[in-house]
């Protein structure tokens, strides 16, 4: 045996692993915040644009039930990032949790373990500090809410403020990062400001507006969609007549009406503001191209809780446990495991992202983690599923008109059941089968007993499972 074959030998084991951790995929996760689950062209709105985001549907799966276990900012990053219910992983609100955030067992952190370069890009959100967090090889954040003008930047530990829309500024990040030449794989978390209002939050929880606040577009976007008709749900304008925890009178805050809904300004903003990350994805999807990474990509687009486009005659509420609050878009595309155009029925939460991505990567999964690997579903297979899950929230002091209305949920394919935890004979109960759109409290119907016995079993179930 001459040297040369010798040397050959003895690298070979090192030369097997690299070409292993090369067939493990890349992840990319882009998350969009308050993107509620029909703001894009792939789930059905009438002319918004996102054609980068509907490739992702269109070469791979789209969730046509998918939800967040929690549905405000915080609790629902921390819930996609760690796998469990808020009340575990102790992200409860939109409060300054930054000490806690630092010690969450995140799915990006378990991927560097089994090998992965890891990157955040983007709104951390669990706090004001915008400090590296453990688990990320390239860490790039901006302070609690951030601005999308001219932002303050902390990229690995320095901070600097940048030129320009934030949006466009965390992009370019993502693309560099993932252009990078790399001898392992890579994942990378990216979390836009986008679609939130344009606010700084304190640590209470609470937010000033920066500027005239509002949701504040690329200029480049400020006049898309111009004079479109913003379509509405048929629960949109209408005031609650049989829900008693929000027909409360509160000091200070209007009962609700149609002027208390969100105006058609603020809805085509919202879409404007999404149409710089859809730019986004796009420059993304050709960047992986370009270096023949593409189909060893894992790409998921989700949102982080809904928002309220007048439903009940509610805006900016998106804590509450109806439809348009807690549904979230989620789309997954990996030509290796999904097939394209897939559409998924099952339901899917947000706590099944961190064990999808492990189960992917070959990687294991922590013993705690509440979600359930979504790869049966993606490769078409037909597992024994969930059919039911639980929302909470724990309630805050932050939007006036919901003080005090902490609750449990349970949700069935045709039922949901809404039980809260500080206010008493106010519940309800919703046959969405018949009335998909919550107009019809059967909590105060006749009959309805039976049911609502069997959903706070269910309920209690639920919460008995969630240690």
């Amino acid at each position: 045996m001459n040297r040369r074959t010798a040397l050959q030998l003895l690298a070979a084991p090192a030369m097997v692993r690299a070409a292993a951790a090369r067939r493990r995929p890349n992840i990319i996760f882009i998350l969009g915040d308050d993107v509620r689950w029909d703001d894009l062209a792939c789930t059905g709105h009438p002319f918004v644009r996102t054609p980068n985001i509907d490739r992702i549907a269109a070469e791979g799966a789209r969730f046509r039930n998918a939800f967040v276990t929690t549905p405000i900012c915080s609790p629902s990053r921390a819930s996609f990032l760690t796998g469990q219910y808020a009340g575990v992983h102790g992200i409860v609100d939109n409060t300054d949790r930054s000490a806690a955030s630092h010690k969450l067992i995140t799915f990006p952190l378990l991927l560097q373990k089994a090998g992965y370069e890891s990157a955040y890009v983007g709104k951390w959100h669990m706090g004001l500090d915008d400090s590296p967090r453990v688990g990320f090889d390239y860490w790039v954040g901006i302070r609690g809410q951030g601005e999308y003008f001219d932002p303050e930047i902390n990229e690995n530990g320095k901070v600097r403020r940048l030129r320009g829309y934030v949006t466009d500024i965390f992009n370019d990040y993502a693309v560099r990062f993932v252009g990078r030449p790399r001898q392992k794989p890579f994942v990378l978390y990216l979390a836009h400001k986008a679609v939130h209002p344009n606010v700084t939050q304190h640590a209470d929880g609470s937010v000033t507006p920066i500027g005239t606040g509002g949701f504040t577009p690329a200029p480049r976007h400020a006049r898309l969609y111009e004079n479109a008709p913003v379509p509405r749900r048929p629960n949109a304008g209408r005031p609650p007549v049989d829900k008693p925890a929000l027909m409360r009178r509160i000091n200070g805050v209007p009962p609700l009406s149609p002027e208390t809904g969100t105006d058609d300004e603020t809805i085509r903003n919202r879409l404007r503001l999404l149409a710089a990350v859809d730019e986004g994805v796009g420059q993304i999807l050709q960047t992986l191209e370009r270096a023949r990474e593409l189909d060893n990509t894992v790409i998921v687009f989700a949102g982080d809780n809904g928002y309220f486009y007048g439903e009940h005659c509610l805006s900016s509420e998106r804590r509450l446990a109806y439809e348009e609050s807690i549904r979230i878009p989620l789309l997954v595309r990996h030509p290796r495991t999904v097939k394209p155009r897939t559409v998924i029925d099952e339901f899917a939460l947000n706590v099944d992202l961190a064990p999808t991505f492990l189960d992917l990567a070959s990687a294991p999964a922590t013993p705690r983690m509440h979600g359930s690997s979504l790869r049966p579903l993606l490769e078409g297979l037909h597992p024994k599923w969930r059919e039911s899950f639980l929302v909470e929230y724990f309630s805050d002091n932050v939007a006036r008109r919901i003080l005090n209305m902490g609750y449990q949920a349970v949700r069935t394919g045709r039922w949901k059941y809404i039980h809260y935890t500080e206010l008493s004979g106010m519940d309800e109960l919703y046959d969405l089968d018949r009335d998909p759109y919550e107009l019809d409290n059967l909590v105060l119907r006749r009959g309805s007993d039976s049911r609502l016995s069997e959903m706070q079993a269910e309920l209690k179930r639920l919460r008995g499972q969630i240690v």
